[in-house]
């Protein structure tokens, strides 16, 4: 998927490995609030309906952000950022950098896999991931879920991200670490496929018709592209995700009572609630993420050239 701009790149499994984590913190980093702002969206609404007349707390994404560094302060909007990365270093580090291998094992050698290949690699790689990471991804959730606001009695769910570990499996056992993890395994089966397969396709697209050479131009073309097709595809499965991990014990039955319960209570537009933040959260991840991946890749693999040949001239 990297494919390097000589034709003697060829990063190894490992390489792929650690420039995927690496890559995914840097764009969490980059991407964290609106991140944020958009799981504020998502839950809003599932405790209580708003009585008549009163306008929601969070409305846009940008208003969204900007009410929460009004009412809560800006580090607000890095709440769970420690999960977020401990999630990234297990989850991205899998579902991407594991991706080139396990196409090449499903294609046995065939030199262009179809795209049932590629949606089958990506639909593995990224069921790994879930079960590596799924408690760091509760833990993300419930921090940037919490409103911290003492003058409306509002008080933080847990202190710190370790207290969050400690806390949900000594209260809710284990399990509570890995909630909704079915959930999380369907929604990062369609996110990868949807990621990975669009933007390995356009790239290659791209290229094969020398539209663009392989460069930062078409890196960022290609993942614009994935960004878009995977928040139209994923964003509902993401919504009842993030309700559901959000949960209280005992709020829903499981994650296909969640679904029901918010199309009921709040109708099918609610599985497309914090849509905008999704795609700017998920268009600007994916874009600094594949540009860093493919950077971070090259760059590794011109160090190890660069150390075999000092070597091999001592």
């Amino acid at each position: 998927m990297a494919g390097g701009s000589a034709a003697d790149l060829a990063p190894t499994a490992a390489v792929k490995i650690f420039s995927a984590g690496t890559a995914g913190c840097v764009a969490d980093l980059v991407t964290f609030p609106l991140d944020t702002a958009k799981v504020r969206l998502q839950v809003q609404g599932e405790s209580k309906d708003l009585p008549k007349g009163q306008k929601a707390t969070y409305r846009g994404v940008f208003g969204t952000i900007i009410t929460i560094v009004r009412a809560e302060g800006p580090r607000n909007l890095y709440n769970g950022l420690l999960a977020g990365l401990h999630r990234q270093m297990c989850f991205a580090s899998v579902r991407i950098g594991l991706y080139d291998t396990m196409k090449q094992l499903y294609a046995q050698g065939a030199e262009n896999p179809g795209l049932g290949t590629r949606l089958l690699a990506g639909s593995t790689t990224g069921a790994m991931a879930v079960a590596f990471a799924q408690p760091t991804d509760v833990v993300k959730v419930r921090f940037q879920a919490q409103a911290h606001q003492p003058e409306n009695g509002s008080v933080k769910r847990y202190s710190s991200t370790t207290d969050a570990y400690r806390t949900i499996a000594r209260v809710e056992g284990l399990r509570g670490l890995w909630k909704g993890c079915l959930l999380n395994i369907a929604r990062n089966a369609i996110v990868n496929c949807s990621e990975l397969v669009t933007y390995n396709i356009i790239k290659e697209q791209i290229l094969k018709n020398k539209l663009m050479t392989d460069n930062m131009p078409c890196h960022f073309t290609a993942a614009f592209a994935a960004g878009f097709c995977t928040t139209v595809v994923a964003s509902p499965v993401d919504v009842v995700k993030t309700r559901f991990m959000n949960s209280v014990p005992r709020q829903y039955g499981g994650g296909a009572n969640c679904a029901l319960t918010m199309l009921f209570k709040e109708g099918p537009s609610a599985f497309y609630k914090g849509f905008m933040p999704s795609f700017l959260r998920l268009g600007s991840w994916n874009i600094v993420m594949f540009v860093s991946y493919e950077q971070i890749q090259r760059a590794v693999v011109r160090l190890q050239r660069s150390r075999e040949s000092r070597f091999r001239t001592v």
